[in-house]
């Protein structure tokens, strides 16, 4: 292929392994963004032809066979529009008969040049929960935020607000907003009644964004309540899946104690998206306006991981550091890495276990997978980069010093880590157990200088020893304040 040809799989967004079906959806996904009748911006229509001529190509068996035998080796002629960089607990693995364990941080940044230029249009849905317990400070608060974000948009910016108790109604439709002041009073004219159905707020919320939904545009719900959904759950989570499939990404905020932190955490780990403690109703404002300015700041909308499994090398944690902390199901066949903002790299920290048959010969892969990066402000989907790592093998043990950022991270981790066991030992009745494991955190933290947290764990040992059960108010201070210890400064 000559340094003027252009590369076709590069052009559609999918890799030179793709199936027909795949090349077909590609196509039409970029088809439906670039066509004349649809896009008037300048230069679009040149890459509808050339997107027409690659297609027209890998689309024929015949055509692509003749066009692939063109092709450099796929290393050299990539070039990805995001920097990435992986770092190692240790150099090398060792050669011995027992499982070890093998730490690696993966960082994906954006482009220097890119960084501080203007962000994509937003298509953006807050699904406000407006039932009894709402009423008060905390529906004034999330009203008069939702009013200033309303202010803040820019023209070609879209948002939705739909307000949910046990039905849900659409209080501002997915648009462009002229007449803001007849807005802002549709929001101030909502009044909490009825009960908590988180289903009927997140099905209305997703058919406002998915009116509007385009590869060009960041497209995102966020969610905020304070009470629990019942029997809904299943059909809560199954839509978040769907949703995560088609681009679109769920913020979960929970006001208060008394939701379902558990739940929360999985609807938005689903879409790559993560779920935030606002504890008190003054703190409402302060976290809505940074998840709003979090999102105005992103170049990738998205990062998917798939991975193919290895032989011997078993993937069993996987934890976001940056932006927003927090845990990554490893047992779902894509890992949703969450998004890439312009100004914060994302790190994800794997915990992999290598068994003694990896190590047997001088290297062995421990990682086979494929990125793919969904940015909305480049008119053609990016390329799927194929991201293999492997390790050299060594007989003698490593006795050099892991890298200070892993360092920092396995000890942030560790804290988060206790908790978790903690609270899985009390929910099995091991009270005791349980306690040991918060004992021990809060001494951890007493002696890294978080003294706040370790009262907050103090007490809440306490309350257990009495009542033999983790509150919910002290479950979720423990829960979230140690993943917050990641954004945090050494003390």
């Amino acid at each position: 292929m000559s340094s003027q040809q252009q590369d076709y799989y590069s052009i559609l967004g999918v890799s030179r392994q793709a199936s027909a079906e795949e090349i077909k959806r590609a196509y039409f996904a970029a088809a439906q963004k670039l066509h004349p009748d649809r896009n008037k911006a300048a230069g679009e229509t040149e890459l509808f032809l050339e997107v027409q001529r690659a297609y027209e190509t890998l689309s024929n068996p015949t055509r692509r066979a003749q066009y692939d035998a063109t092709l450099p080796p796929e290393e050299t002629s990539l070039k990805l529009p995001y920097e990435y960089k992986v770092l190692y607990s240790r150099s090398s693995l060792i050669r011995m008969a027992e499982p070890q364990m093998l730490y690696f941080i993966l960082e994906l940044e954006a482009p220097s040049e890119v960084r501080g230029s203007p962000s994509p249009p937003l298509n953006v849905c807050i699904v406000l929960d407006r039932s009894t317990s709402m009423k008060g400070e905390k529906m004034d608060v999330v009203k008069s935020t939702a009013i200033q974000i309303l202010r803040s948009l820019r023209p070609q910016d879209i948002l939705s607000v739909v307000a949910f108790s046990d039905r849900a109604e659409v209080i501002i439709p997915a648009a462009y907003h002229q007449d803001r002041a007849r807005l802002e009073a549709r929001i101030q004219m909502i009044q909490p009644s009825g009960g908590t159905e988180i289903f009927q707020g997140l099905d209305a919320g997703a058919q406002e964004v998915m009116r509007s939904i385009s590869s060009g545009r960041l497209n995102h719900i966020i969610l905020l309540t304070d009470g629990q959904t019942y029997g809904d759950e299943p059909e809560c989570l199954e839509l978040a899946a769907r949703l995560g499939e088609q681009g679109v990404g769920i913020s979960a905020m929970g006001i208060g104690a008394d939701w379902n932190d558990i739940f929360l955490d999985t609807l938005a780990t689903r879409t790559g998206g993560s779920s935030a403690f606002i504890a008190q109703p003054q703190d409402i404002k302060k976290l809505l306006l940074e998840k709003f300015s979090a999102l105005a700041q992103v170049y990738a909308e998205e990062v998917n991981l798939t991975l193919t499994p290895i032989e011997g090398a078993q993937l069993s944690y996987a934890f976001r550091l940056q932006p927003d902390p927090g845990l990554i199901p490893v047992d779902e066949p894509i890992l949703r890495l969450g998004p890439i903002l312009q100004d914060t790299p994302t790190q994800v920290i794997f915990e992999y276990i290598i068994s003694s048959t990896a190590v047997k010969l001088d290297s062995t892969v421990i990682l086979d997978g494929t990125l793919k990066v969904s940015i909305p402000a480049l008119p053609l989907p990016a390329p799927p980069f194929r991201l293999r790592l492997q390790r050299p093998i060594q007989d003698k043990t490593d006795t050099e010093t892991p890298p200070a950022e892993i360092v920092k991270a396995l000890s942030r981790l560790m804290l988060y880590r206790m908790q978790e066991r903690a609270r899985i030992e009390i929910e099995k009745g091991n009270v005791e157990a349980g306690t040991r494991q918060l004992q021990a955190l809060a001494a951890n933290l007493l002696s890294q200088g978080e003294r706040s947290l370790a009262q907050t764990i103090t007490l809440e040992v306490q309350r257990i020893q009495q009542e033999k059960g983790l509150s919910a108010e002290g479950g979720k201070k423990i829960k979230y304040g140690t993943r917050a210890l990641f954004l945090a400064s050494p003390k």
